[in-house]
């Protein structure tokens, strides 16, 4: 990756075109504009024609048809490069996903880099992009670590890594047989940092796992290098130890060529029009000046000002970049003001499921209100459904930065630290252990689930192996709530696979060789078919096994008008007519009614757009009531042009909503709601009144 990356960047030297785009700050707002509903794939999991690739099959005229249809202008394909490891002349299997890269060139068992570009070529001419990955943080052990390993020019500066000599082998432990590397222990690591050799304790361990995985650290086996020297290494890894750790500030600069050159290949060879940065949250680390206190590692300078280079990179060439940071919320907001241009909500996520679960929206009108009085703005923002990962209840703001802060929930001060256990409990009460079997604990970061599997839980619904029609059509319309709540807020609205088909997780006898790890996220990562390529297939043709679907393909869906998708597609259009996705969100009201959430926004064209979602099994009957509401003004249901009455002299409007039924209301000015409405309302009332249900 090394060695191409200078290749890649060579082509760009001297070119008139990196000097004509503004590059120095985020641009969320024309990110949105470019791509605001995302597909979000995961090869693995996607089953295809028989001998088509997963890249060929995104090239499907007939997809991007109902794509379109739908109201998707973007597909995050999911990480298609080469990964794993070498051992020897052999290529050793991912570890992570394939998040764990060692070559730019894609991945013969997902396709080919012309099919890829034949994917870009395809989603342009149906007014999409493709947004690919790169991951800034680490690599896999392929030959850049193992040319590290052997001190082979500036390969060694690519990663944190020390080389140990001789007389101090006896700090390090024995690497068990066909291993070739070993966790450090506590007691290792802390001998090691007193001899001066590495930093030390980090903040935190990421997948921790007693046994496994106690430090960030490892130590290599003895490894013969091109001169004939001897030499064992410890090296950095934040996730497994597989997934060495990139230096950002080694004067070779080995690291940040490699991952620059692999952005440039991406964008320009390959032809996509943003990229996802994947674990780019630990991109500096240092000593910390405390004796025995943890080395800085999140929210470090110098991994701002990485980020602001690649995101930087990317915009002088045309495209945009996403993050995945799950830090606190003003860790997210500074590091988005110069860096990616949106970053992944972690946010809400927790809290919608916490919602979800308990019927009581405190907890996310807390995490949203705290978030819009620090200045997060959800327009800079991806909104998501579900992904490869898990339902992740870290609550890092809460938890870890601001443990210490008081917040008021219900009806008592708690610390941030309290309340973040609180919540935790109650997730994993609610949504594993005897009450959802079918779901499971992920480490110490979340859950694994699906978002179906979510709901069934949320509907204390303990067994999923029979489920009539009466409880999924309730699925359903939870599902539709959540889809409201992401897509009918300012930003980037995405959702998977999983969710189009309805996916409930596996048993986990189908997949315990992948199990033996302890990565209980396989669970959530069955196979479907989104347009019954192989309504037979049991596997995919990287061999997941197909998880039960509750919804069905995309085509069939489309001709049922009270199919998810059918309704999806009727949620977007909302979205679409009336330019949230773009508008600034200006209230996340107080409510009475424990199970309701209030979003106030306003739309670029002036007036006021009210999201009201109800999160409970039972009716609402309520008021909502914002001080940017103006007296006289009128609520106008935006599916139905339904007038729902002016706007009070206390600010208030009346709402009516279903069980687990949401609403989108226009507020203007009673002279122009029915010019308003003409203009921009939808022209036909959707038959199901003010929701698509």
């Amino acid at each position: 990756m090394l060695a191409r990356g200078a290749a890649v960047a060579s082509q760009f030297a001297g070119s008139g075109g990196m000097s004509q785009r503004s590059f120095a700050q985020s641009n969320p707002r024309a990110a949105t504009q470019k791509a605001s509903v995302w597909f979000t794939a995961y090869p693995i999991s996607m089953i295809t024609r028989a001998g088509e690739s997963f890249l060929r099959m995104l090239a499907d005229e007939d997809l991007w048809r109902l794509f379109e249809a739908i109201g998707v202008d973007a597909v995050h394909t999911g990480p298609v490069k080469r990964a794993g490891g070498i051992s020897g002349w052999d290529v050793t299997p991912s570890v992570d996903g394939h998040f764990d890269r060692i070559s730019t060139r894609i991945d013969e068992a997902f396709g080919t880099e012309v099919e890829f570009r034949s994917m870009c070529e395809v989603a342009a001419a149906h007014g999409g992009t493709i947004i690919d990955d790169i991951v800034p943080g680490h690599t896999g052990k392929g030959a850049d670590f193992r040319l590290a390993e052997m001190k082979v020019g500036d390969y060694p500066g690519i990663y944190h890594m020390v080389e140990i000599p001789p007389e101090d082998w006896h700090l390090l432990p024995p690497v068990p047989q066909g291993k070739d590397s070993v966790n450090l222990d506590l007691e290792a690591e802390d001998r090691l940092a007193k001899a001066g050799y590495i930093i030390g304790k980090m903040q935190r361990v990421i997948f921790h796992e007693p046994g496994v995985k106690d430090t960030n650290w490892s130590a290599t086996a003895v490894v013969t290098g091109v001169d004939g020297v001897d030499r064992r290494w410890v090296y950095l890894h934040y996730f497994k130890d597989g997934q060495p750790s990139i230096n950002w500030l080694d004067p070779t600069s080995a690291g940040m060529r490699l991952v620059m050159g692999d952005a440039l290949h991406a964008l320009h060879d390959l032809g996509a029009g943003a990229l996802r940065l994947d674990a780019n949250s630990f991109l500096g680390v240092e000593k910390s000046a405390e004796g025995g206190a943890p080395a800085w590692s999140e929210g470090h300078p110098l991994s701002e000002a990485a980020n602001q280079m690649i995101a930087s990179m990317v915009r002088k060439v045309g495209g945009f970049t996403f993050q995945e940071l799950n830090l606190a919320i003003d860790d997210i907001k500074n590091t988005s003001e110069l860096g990616a241009d949106l970053s992944y909500d972690y946010v809400s996520r927790p809290a919608y499921h916490h919602a979800l679960a308990t019927g009581d929206t405190e907890f996310l009108r807390l995490t949203l209100s705290t978030a819009l009085r620090m200045g997060l703005q959800p327009i800079s923002l991806v909104h998501a459904l579900q992904n490869h990962d898990e339902l992740t209840y870290e609550l890092v703001h809460f938890a870890a930065t601001h443990r210490d802060d008081i917040f008021h929930f219900r009806g008592t001060d708690v610390t941030g630290a309290e309340l973040a256990i609180r919540i935790r409990a109650e997730l994993i009460e609610r949504l594993t252990g005897a009450a959802a079997s079918y779901n499971d604990i992920f480490t110490t970061n979340g859950i694994a689930s699906t978002t179906a599997t979510i709901i069934t839980a949320s509907l204390g619904i303990t067994d999923i192996s029979i489920l009539d029609h009466e409880v999924i059509e309730q699925v359903t319309q939870a599902h539709v709530l959540l889809a409201m709540f992401n897509a009918w807020q300012p930003g980037v609205f995405a959702f998977s696979g999983w969710d189009v088909c309805g996916m409930l997780t596996l048993k986990r006898s189908q997949i315990a060789h992948l199990l033996r790890t302890g990565d209980t996220r396989w669970i959530q990562r069955g196979a479907y078919d989104l347009m019954d390529y192989q309504p037979q297939a049991g596997e995919s043709s990287s061999k997941m096994p197909r998880g039960r679907s509750l919804y069905g393909s995309l085509p069939k869906q489309l001709k049922n008008e009270n199919s998810f998708v059918s309704r999806l597609r009727d949620i977007l259009a909302i979205r679409r007519r009336y330019g949230i996705a773009t508008s600034t969100q200006i209230d996340i009201p107080a409510v009475s009614n424990k199970a309701l959430l209030v979003m106030v926004h306003r739309l670029d064209s002036g007036p006021i757009q009210v999201t009201a979602l109800n999160f409970s099994s039972h009716q609402i009957s309520d008021q909502v009531v914002s001080e940017h509401l103006h007296p006289g003004a009128m609520a106008i249901d935006m599916f139905s042009k339904k007038r729902l009455g002016p706007v009070d002299q206390w600010r208030t409007f009346p709402i009516s909503l279903s069980p687990h039924q949401g609403m989108s209301v226009l507020v203007v000015n009673t002279p122009e709601a029915d010019r308003f409405a003409t203009a921009v309302g939808r022209e036909r009332t959707n038959r199901h009144g003010r929701t698509p249900s």
